[in-house]
């Protein structure tokens, strides 16, 4: 695509806007800049959640004379919007103000949202898309992949000694980590949608689920989600969370994801122990992986990853890290399946078969994932 300079560097400052919006929730971060013709900043909006203006729109009312956007060029990091959802089709409010050029980093992968490209096109607006989509998708990965495979983006993490452990021998496992790693943790909690634990670790552990710092609660609390047929105890501490709790009686971890992905849940961060751990991976449905490595160990038979269909060297799940950051006194490695992003077959639960390994040795082959274990 042809891009001027003025027009790339408001690309980037769109996206930096884009993350000043909720990491989670059902909608985008979206940042826009309109430039005047002489590639001159007239004003900058981003998307601030669910039911607020959307960022081209919120764009539009910060200029300072409305009629400055006849011949503007507005440069969005997401395919304006063509549909009527709780506002209206940014498409048509870019053609209404009178913008004479749109350029956008990332297609609309929604199927209700997507056209606001060609709606423009027919308008007589010059639309290019592609600048700095790169960037763009690193930016909003969590959200495109939701779309594009029809299920929450899946995040697992675990915590372990430098040998590999997940727990002492007699199942002990407060603290392998130290207090900067935990607090991380919560602040990644923060920003998704959904902490998804098993019954096990409700039993073991009687966790809150909740997103905390120093201060307290976060202003952003996950929902909780309990998987498995164990009755959760009355006096659970997850039944005190600030959001209602949600209990899935079954091991079918595809079905469990389009459940929540038809209630509008777009991230969902796995935390509950190696047995749900392992049972994601092995279905193929984890986006990224998170892991702390702690400088202690503790031997044992407790690992952080159970059992993953892996019985030669070839059939490896092999992954490529993002970053490996200290801290505190850990290390923090973030992965991700080399698997295409978008390719639904590649990780899908709802299409793709997934084969579980059940308390009794026997793999059972199925459509989603089913497995006797207690999670």
């Amino acid at each position: 695509m042809t891009a001027t300079a003025p027009e790339t560097a408001a690309m980037s400052r769109a996206l930096e806007l884009a993350l000043r919006g909720p990491r989670a929730g059902v909608n985008p971060q979206v940042g826009c800049v309109l430039l005047d013709p002489d590639g001159r900043v007239l004003a900058e909006g981003w998307h601030r959640g669910a039911g607020t203006a959307h960022a081209e729109v919120d764009a539009l009312s910060r200029l300072a004379d409305p009629a400055a956007a006849a011949g503007a060029t507005a440069v969005v990091t997401l395919e304006p919007c063509n549909h009527h959802g709780r506002t209206g089709p940014c498409s048509e409010a870019l053609i209404a103000a009178g913008v004479s050029r749109v350029l956008y980093a990332v297609p609309d992968p929604g199927v209700a949202s997507a056209g606001g490209g060609e709606r423009m096109r027919a308008a007589g607006l010059d639309v290019e898309s592609g600048l700095l989509r790169d960037e763009a998708e690193e930016a909003i990965r969590p959200w495109l992949t939701a779309l594009r495979l029809g299920r929450p983006f899946v995040t697992v993490k675990w915590a372990s000694s430098l040998d590999g452990r997940a727990a002492a021998a007699d199942g002990s496992s407060r603290w392998i980590t130290g207090p900067a790693a935990r607090d991380d943790v919560h602040r990644r909690r923060g920003e998704h949608d959904a902490i998804v634990v098993g019954t096990g670790t409700v039993l073991a552990d009687d966790p809150a689920l909740t997103a905390r710092s120093g201060d307290g609660l976060l202003e952003h609390q996950p929902i909780p989600v309990v998987i498995g047929t164990t009755p959760v105890p009355v006096d659970a501490a997850v039944r005190h969370h600030p959001h209602p709790l949600r209990v899935h009686a079954t091991h079918d971890l595809g079905a469990v994801l389009a459940s929540l992905f038809d209630d509008g849940v777009r991230s969902v961060f796995v935390e509950g122990g190696p047995t749900l751990a392992s049972a994601f991976l092995r279905a193929g449905l984890v986006d990224e992986v998170v892991a702390y490595l702690a400088p202690t160990l503790l031997g044992g038979p407790i690992t952080a990853l159970g059992d993953l269909d892996v019985s030669t060297i070839d059939e490896q799940r092999r992954l490529r890290f993002t970053s490996v950051d200290l801290v505190g006194d850990d290390v923090r490695l973030v992965a991700r399946p080399l698997a295409s992003d978008t390719d639904p077959s590649a990780r899908d639960g709802r299409t793709s078969p997934a084969t579980i390994s059940t308390s009794s040795g026997v793999t059972a082959a199925t459509d989603s994932t089913t497995t006797t274990k207690e999670l």
